[in-house]
């Protein structure tokens, strides 16, 4: 490879030319003090010498692009530069400047291995024109180089590419098929072999019903393949192989471009011991929260007995001890419940089964639920939401527990005679749903913590209000669990909007 590429190799062509390192050598001081004003002010880096002895020294201590050699000159000629230059710096290209020379020592020169020449007299535009054609033929050398070491790089990656890829699939710890778009496995590792039972050494190339006993993971791939595709759309479910072990498998569309679907990638897991973990926390938590939960509830009551004059009337502050006793009692089960909604969200049983829902019918529920809550403290409820929305692929008890937890939050946040404005509608490949309340709203300080367990905005507005700190870090880690986002903007003493965006199911 020649010089000027390893010199250049790592600097763009254009940033090249607009940088050029030019050398003048000539004895004529006119031509020297012109040539190096017309460039300079092209914004390239001139120097000139008046022999071609001051010139060759300069070149072994400087890095130049271009040298505009003159051929006659006392002692040292442009000749014996041209030899020296190409000994030692063959990345220069050479222009020979001409007068009193002929042109047939123009050609010798150009022989030698200058690249072009200008006669004498020049004028400025002839003298940029021959230095930027100069300059363009190096970056073009340049470039090509550039290409032709990416070539060889992309043909050495393909010769290893099958190695790599088998190398990265077996290392893998769960099972991996790649199928076409008629269901014919393409590729798949040791791994799912193991756990799907592929036993056939002529699998490749056989549709994955003749190669796989299993309806759901079949029925799965059919859907991914024949449902229009949205960015981040994938299926996931337990399957029932051939085999005692509880399997989950993950697909995904293999999508060009334009939006075509070539096929699908499946992921395989072994989540049989993950279910027996899941199985003892569940059998313990709902022990313990039994067992918690009956002495509280039976400890309400026995005060909302005692509150109802069972045990004989009660007098002002008799009742107001009872009903903070009743109110510390609701707030403990509140607490185990959610204490329940968190373990479950922290063993991946929060969301068991994402299907297609109509979100306005669950949205109308939730508001219907909490009315009675609102129209008690004077609150009005308005549900504002598209008709004919599609169908969203979530989880029916995750959205409800996230609607009911935010709504319930408006209410719980707004004084008496407020109002509440619940809004659904669709923004491209996204469900929106928010809730503004005219409450008490959030400081600038707390906003950034509300999402935290246990984090209780405390102040004297919020003092009275029963909650365990848990409601929305719960509303979040669903939504994050069906690829969504949440967001909330707040002005203390004027209220607060929290907005969902949800993907799409479409159908």
């Amino acid at each position: 490879m020649s010089n000027i590429l390893v010199n250049g190799l790592n600097e763009k062509p254009q940033n090249m030319i607009k940088k050029a390192r030019i050398l003048v050598v000539d004895d004529e001081a006119v031509i020297r003090e012109g040539c190096v004003k017309i460039l300079s002010k092209e914004g390239w880096s001139v120097e000139a010498v008046e022999n071609g002895m001051d010139g060759i020294e300069l070149i072994k201590s400087k890095e130049f692009d271009i040298l505009l050699l003159d051929l006659m000159m006392p002692g040292m000629n442009g000749l014996e530069v041209i030899h020296e230059v190409n000994r030692i710096a063959q990345h220069i290209d050479i222009i020979v400047i001409t007068g009193y020379a002929t042109v047939e020592t123009a050609v010798e020169a150009m022989k030698e291995g200058a690249y072009d020449y200008i006669s004498k007299p020049f004028t400025p535009d002839q003298l940029r024109v021959v230095i930027r054609r100069t300059l363009e033929k190096k970056a073009l050398l340049l470039e090509a180089e550039f290409l032709r070491r990416e070539q060889e790089k992309g043909l050495q990656a393909i010769s290893h590419e099958k190695s790599k890829i088998k190398t990265i699939l077996n290392c893998m710890p769960n099972g991996v098929l790649v199928l076409d778009n008629e269901k014919r496995l393409i590729l798949y590792n040791p791994i799912a072999g193991k756990l799907l039972n592929i036993r056939e050494e002529d699998s490749i190339g056989k549709l994955i019903d003749e190669c796989v006993y299993c309806k759901d993971l079949s029925d799965m791939i059919s859907e991914v393949l024949n449902r229009d595709y949205i960015e981040n759309t994938y299926i996931s479910g337990e399957i029932s192989a051939d085999n005692p072990l509880s399997l989950m498998a993950h697909n995904a569309p293999i999508v060009m471009e334009d939006g075509e679907v070539l096929g699908v990638v499946v992921i395989v897991q072994d989540i049989s011991e993950q279910k027996a973990i899941d199985k003892m926390k569940a059998d313990f938590i709902a022990k313990v929260t039994h067992e918690l939960k009956a002495p509280v509830a039976t400890m309400n009551q026995l005060l909302m007995a005692i509150e109802a004059g069972v045990v004989g009337e009660l007098e002002g502050k008799q009742l107001e001890l009872i009903e903070r006793a009743k109110l510390r009692g609701e707030g403990l089960l509140e607490l185990i419940s959610d204490l329940l909604d968190i373990s479950k969200i922290e063993s991946g049983l929060s969301i068991q089964r994402m299907i297609p829902l109509n979100i306005r019918e669950i949205m109308e529920d939730v508001v219907d639920l909490l009315k009675p809550q609102a129209d008690k403290k004077g609150i009005s409820l308005n549900l504002h939401i598209d008709d004919n929305l599609p169908l969203i692929n979530a989880d029916k008890d995750g959205m409800r527990e996230v609607f009911t937890n935010l709504i319930s939050n408006g209410i719980k946040y707004t004084n008496d005679g407020g109002k509440i404005e619940i809004d659904g509608s669709m923004d491209k490949d996204y469900f929106i749903f928010s809730i503004s309340d005219n409450g008490i709203g959030i400081s600038k300080q707390n906003l950034p913590f509300i999402f935290e367990r246990f984090f209780r905005v405390k102040n004297s507005k919020t003092r009275h209000i029963v909650g365990t700190g848990l409601g929305l870090p719960i509303v979040k880690d669903i939504i994050d669990a069906h690829l969504g986002s949440i967001e909330v903007k707040s002005d203390e003493g004027k209220g607060s909007t929290f907005k969902v965006l949800l993907p799409m199911k479409i159908e």
